[in-house]
């Protein structure tokens, strides 16, 4: 878990620094989702959880950045929905920009908190805290390699429904 977490931490030394520079390849983010669901599946399946997953566009970035990206807002997702829930993944195009939207139902997250959400450590209270969860650097990487491809990803959390929108 330490060596983990030094890792998380010097990538995100590098993300500050301007180091990363993604690797540019053509991403089907449909195809990418669906991968990413079907690895989360048994952890879901676990909770009672199901996903869904609309649209599909193709983005020049790189590949594992962005699994790595959108693996951590899924898993996130899992681990803060209510049982029974379905968390939804919208991708579309707007404006000749992509868009991804990760919703799920479940731990609201106060007004006041969400703009710390993306910060190194934060946890948002301690009913999102669970000792055996990661460093809370998940956030952090995901804004960053978000960052590093030239988009912005925000949070919104309204009756009960949490939303990360990236475009």
């Amino acid at each position: 878990r330490l060596a983990r977490m030094i890792a998380d931490m010097l990538f995100l030394a590098k993300a500050d620094h301007g180091l990363i520079i993604p690797y540019s390849e053509l991403v089907n983010l449909f195809d990418e989702a669906t991968a990413l669901c079907e690895f989360y599946e048994a952890v879901a399946t676990e909770k009672l959880v199901t996903f869904s997953v609309e649209g599909s566009v193709s983005i020049k970035g790189d590949k594992l950045m962005l699994q790595r990206a959108l693996g951590n807002l899924l898993a996130n997702a899992i681990r803060h929905s209510h049982t029974h829930s379905c968390i939804k993944i919208d991708i579309k195009m707007e404006n000749t920009q992509a868009v991804i939207v990760i919703a799920n139902s479940g731990d609201a997250i106060s007004p006041e908190q969400l703009p710390r959400v993306f910060d190194r450590f934060y946890r948002a209270d301690s009913s999102r805290q669970r000792n055996d969860e990661g460093a809370g650097l998940g956030l952090a990487i995901t804004q960053s390699i978000i960052k590093a491809h030239g988009g912005c990803i925000t949070a919104y959390c309204e009756n009960g429904a949490t939303r990360f929108t990236i475009n």
